[in-house]
């Protein structure tokens, strides 16, 4: 298991869909939202994302691919 801390940026015609819940029942990784700030034009989450290496890893690929830019923060603790 690790935990990998990210700010995702979500453009406009991302705010109002449900990326994080999604991201959830597609991928078994759980999300802990630290910081966040959203807006009609669009916005960004910073959070950290808890579960298997490889699953942590496709649920980012995932993120991109939707769209979503993902920003490695650099924070990831392995347990």
């Amino acid at each position: 298991m690790i935990g990998v801390r990210v700010k995702l940026t979500f453009p406009e015609e991302l705010v109002r869909e449900p990326i994080i819940a999604r991201m959830t029942d597609a991928f078994a990784v759980v999300p802990n939202i630290r910081k966040a700030d959203v807006g009609e034009q669009g916005g960004w989450i910073v959070c950290e994302l808890d579960g298997d290496a490889t699953v942590v890893d496709q649920a980012l690929e995932w993120l991109r691919v939707e769209g979503v830019r993902v920003d490695l923060l650099g924070d990831i603790v392995e347990s």
